[in-house]
């Protein structure tokens, strides 16, 4: 039976794989992306991210809920100053896993996990794919028509030079 199985153990007992989450997300918060095994950036997403969500809202409480997990005064403050600016208008998913292969020793599955609005590259990407506004998978056979007849016409007819 599947009895008590909701989140993965880890193969720890439950201080350490705390004690491990903890400073997971504080490497995680403060250096904004970490390099690990795919099972740990699973765990470690469902423990950081209800810990960032707190961040969207600073008050004392907040501060020392999250303080009480984490147990790092730089993380609490880094995570309650620029990272909760830039997610404030986000409604969730904080986190982004990406998976890059297998490690050579044991063969386990690597990833990095990372804050989705720290990732530049990606940030750039995402604008750009945004500029196509309408996709058709019928292939048009006429030229595109221009959308004002006066730049169409100016552009069919070659300006002379003025005469002096």
């Amino acid at each position: 039976m599947r009895h008590n199985k909701k989140f993965n153990h880890l193969g720890r007992k439950k201080a350490h794989r705390d004690a491990l989450l903890a400073n997971m997300t504080v490497s995680l918060i403060l250096h904004k992306r970490i390099h690990t095994t795919l099972a740990k950036a699973k765990a470690l997403r469902i423990y950081a991210e209800p810990l960032i969500n707190r961040a969207k809202e600073d008050n004392t409480s907040n501060r020392r809920l999250v303080f009480s997990y984490l147990q790092n005064k730089e993380a609490i403050k880094e995570l309650f100053g620029p990272i909760s600016e830039k997610i404030a208008n986000r409604p969730g998913g904080y986190t982004r896993i990406l998976k890059t292969g297998f490690r050579l020793g044991d063969n386990a599955k690597t990833c990095f996990i990372e804050l989705v609005d720290y990732n530049e590259a990606m940030l750039k990407d995402n604008k750009e794919a945004k500029a196509k506004t309408r996709r058709s998978r019928r292939k048009s056979t006429a030229a595109p028509a221009a959308e004002n007849p006066v730049e169409a016409a100016a552009k069919e007819e070659p300006e002379l030079p003025a005469a002096e």
